[in-house]
């Protein structure tokens, strides 16, 4: 019988002076915890020895202080992040459709829908790199940058390494997720692909890495307290525009990160987003602009709110 644990979370809190700590998170109750490790980061990068103390803590709550009256950060200044493109079935057929006009809808529903089948039986992930430079907190405003107006939404399940991951396979790759985060993987939709250099492909550098897009958590939560299935949930302006299980997943958590370790070892506080559901603002024909109000939420991981702004 598997023994089970009280849940927690973990983040980066701020006082009003402005220290920063990392802390343990039960409901509405925090604890510091930087007696263990300085930062979230370095937690998990002792993530086996510090797993059990922080169980132990969550279970006992002494010292523990009200959330409220503290700032929430981006739960961790992340080492790596591997970010996988078209591998949501649904958000990809919708894409394909938008970029295919001139084709009757249901050919392009179909055309797309078999490319996906065989994806799923005989291809790999689509793995690319991310800046950390682009991360922001859960509450922090989004600046749009000045050079397009075509900016989009695609909240995203990112996995969390606690233990380095290396050519490891698919059977064993969540062994070294230490738990789950959201992200928010903003994207300038008419910077995807260059006009000047079409036969190069996706530019991921110039769509996706502007500072603060990646509003990243506002927790932490350990692989443990995190269902199989989590629904993923974006509201902007409080209109559902993304509502989806990551059942839609083309490939799931272990097929990526095993991707992603094929190549290169992952670290722990390495990042591994792991594609966005349907529902983008490119599906809707409706974009960001300021004004907006992300807000989005996955199952048991909690809401992050972010308020796009003006350059």
């Amino acid at each position: 019988m598997t023994e089970s644990f009280r849940p927690f979370s973990l983040g980066t809190l701020a006082e009003p002076a402005g220290r920063e700590f990392p802390a343990l998170v039960v409901g509405d109750r925090v604890q510091e915890v930087s007696d263990l490790a300085p930062s979230v980061l370095a937690l998990l990068q002792d993530w086996d020895d510090v797993l059990p103390a922080l169980r132990q803590r969550a279970a006992d709550g002494s010292g523990a202080r009200p959330l409220d009256g503290f700032a929430v950060r981006a739960p961790l200044t992340p080492g790596q992040i591997f970010q996988a493109g078209a591998n949501y079935r649904t958000h990809v057929i919708d894409l394909h459709v938008k970029h295919n006009p001139q084709l009757p809808e249901a050919q392009a529903r179909a055309d797309a829908a078999a490319v996906m089948d065989r994806r799923a039986a005989d291809g790999q992930p689509f793995v690319f790199i991310g800046l950390p430079s682009a991360v922001t907190g859960p509450y922090d405003d989004v600046v749009l940058p000045p050079y397009s107006e075509q900016h989009d939404w695609e909240l995203e399940l990112a996995a969390v390494i606690g233990r380095e991951a290396f050519r490891v396979d698919r059977a064993h790759a969540l062994d070294h997720v230490a738990g789950y985060t959201i992200a928010n993987d903003l994207t300038t939709r008419d910077l995807v692909f260059r006009k000047d250099i079409p036969e190069l492909g996706a530019d991921w550098f110039r769509a996706k890495n502007a500072p603060g897009f990646t509003p990243l958590g506002p927790w932490v939560v350990p692989a443990e307290f995190v269902e199989e299935h989590p629904h993923v949930t974006l509201r902007l302006n409080g209109q559902v525009m993304q509502d989806e299980s990551t059942k839609d997943m083309i490939f799931d958590v272990a097929a990526i990160v095993a991707a992603a370790a094929e190549i290169t070892p992952l670290r722990p506080g390495d990042l591994v987003l792991t594609g966005s559901p349907a529902g983008n603002g490119m599906a809707h024909g409706r974009l960001l602009r300021a004004g907006d109000v992300m807000e989005g939420t996955i199952t048991g991981l909690g809401t992050q709110r972010t308020r796009v702004v003006s350059p």
